[in-house]
């Protein structure tokens, strides 16, 4: 099992994963790339720093020609607290829109000349950025469920729905960048689970629109329920709200340094010098040892089963992908011959135990089923990881299968290939060869 491992010494937050991820080998240009395709007029921009004595990878987020900054910094800057009556003037009418944009506090960054507009996107409309690029359907589930974790944190401090939490406009970009590319980026690391070590959250307190916080803030400390935390006494906000909504979606679990066979890692930069510690993210990726030996991962999933004798075909197209977009593991369907001999579809659906409820429920809702079978079976699974190849229409993921550490299966992904096929008009057929063949000539010695 290939683990990816995050050493919060320093907290996080999404600039500084997204340097550790840059610096564990994840391709600059996947990462521009995904900003291009949210189309909100932001850029990256990638450097080298040095962190007491550490080199890493620094990324910073331009948003229409502005650069970031950490918020304390903005509000350092203005020589003068943040008032109430600042507060005020920016608060809509509605009670429910007046808390949630208090949620400027939950991005860590904010631009000089925009922190004062009106300006605010909601969850609905972030949902529609985020669903309309042209990013994996993967990457872009992920990246939604960060956003809806920080707007939950949000709705629950101040007692709102959470369709009524609203994001400065700025600080949403912001967030979407660091949030999409986090996920797009985690992807790409091609692990089988992402651990995380207990997160120094700093100390003191952090200036934001609204007045001043302790920390960590409020969003921070209930996004971080459930998880180990500390402080090493630095009097600075280390874990931000988004990277704690981050950390919450991708890690699978909370633990100390993992035993593993250490492949590469990483260093992501945070924007300031701390006397105390170097302020980086390290990453680092390796073989977890206690999976090395196995031939295969084994693990126990629900199968859900309903016969289908007297549904529209056009609707069973549909019903599987609606299957596949809540979550289901697989999809498909057997021709049978049923009673009073009428043909049938026998459709499967393999699922993760937890979700077998709600996709039985979807079955029952979209087709004509009067009964859905369920049981559990046990599978045995490769080790699987991507690689990405860049062709000559532009980047496509490798699907590697290994066992034992022996490469046994590869495929280029096919929503990349069809994505290129479509934008440059050439035969998908021909965007799979060429991607295979460029990763078969990188596999060569």
């Amino acid at each position: 099992m290939r683990i990816a491992y995050l050493e919060c010494f320093s907290g996080i937050s999404g600039d500084m994963l997204l340097g550790a991820l840059v610096d564990a080998g994840v391709s600059p240009r996947l990462l521009e790339e995904t900003v291009s395709a949210l189309g909100v007029g932001a850029k990256l921009e990638i450097s080298r720093v040095m962190r007491s004595g550490i080199s890493a990878t620094k990324v910073d987020v331009w948003v229409d020609g502005e650069k970031d900054m950490p918020r304390e910094e903005y509000w350092a800057k203005q020589d003068v607290a943040p008032s109430a009556d600042a507060k005020h003037e920016h608060a809509p009418h509605s009670h429910a829109h007046e808390h949630g944009h208090d949620h400027e506090h939950s991005t860590e960054r904010a631009h000089p000349s925009h922190a004062h507009e009106h300006l605010h996107r909601g969850l609905n409309e972030i949902r529609t950025i985020i669903s309309a690029s042209t990013i994996s359907e993967s990457p872009k589930k992920t990246a939604v469920a960060i956003f809806e974790a920080l707007g939950a944190a949000e709705a629950k401090i101040h007692n709102v729905p959470v369709e009524s939490v609203h994001f400065h406009e700025v600080g949403a970009v912001d967030a979407m960048v660091d949030i999409v590319c986090a996920a797009v980026g985690s992807e790409a690391l091609g692990v089988d689970e992402i651990v995380c070590s207990p997160l120094n959250v700093g100390g003191g307190t952090v200036k934001c629109a609204h007045g001043t916080f302790p920390v960590p803030a409020p969003a921070t400390v209930e996004l971080l329920k459930g998880a180990p935390v500390y402080s090493s006494g630095v009097q600075a906000e280390l874990v931000t709200p988004t990277g704690a909504a981050i950390v919450k979606t991708l890690a699978r679990r909370f633990a100390t340094f993992p035993e593993m066979k250490i492949e590469k890692s990483g260093y992501g930069a945070g924007s300031r010098e701390f006397a105390e510690h170097p302020n980086v993210l390290r990453l680092v990726i390796g073989e977890g040892a206690a999976q090395s030996e196995a031939k295969t991962k084994s693990e126990t999933i629900t199968i859900l089963e309903a016969n289908l004798d007297d549904l529209n075909p056009q609707v069973f197209g549909y019903v599987m992908d609606r299957l596949l977009e809540e979550g289901a593991l697989d999809v498909f369907g057997v021709p049978v011959q049923m009673k009073k001999n009428r043909p049938g579809t026998l459709l499967t659906v393999l699922c993760k135990p937890e979700q077998s409820s709600k996709l039985a429920h979807l079955i029952f809702a979209e087709t004509t089923t009067l009964g859905v079978r369920r049981r559990e079976e046990v599978r045995q699974t490769l080790a699987r990881r991507w690689e990405n190849v860049r062709t000559q229409w532009g980047e496509v993921r490798i699907k590697i299968a290994s066992m034992n550490g022996t490469i046994t299966n590869y495929a280029p992904e096919y929503e990349d290939c069809r994505r290129i096929a479509g934008e440059h008009h050439v035969p998908l057929k021909a965007v799979m060869q060429e991607a295979t063949r460029i990763y078969l000539l990188a596999e060569k010695p």
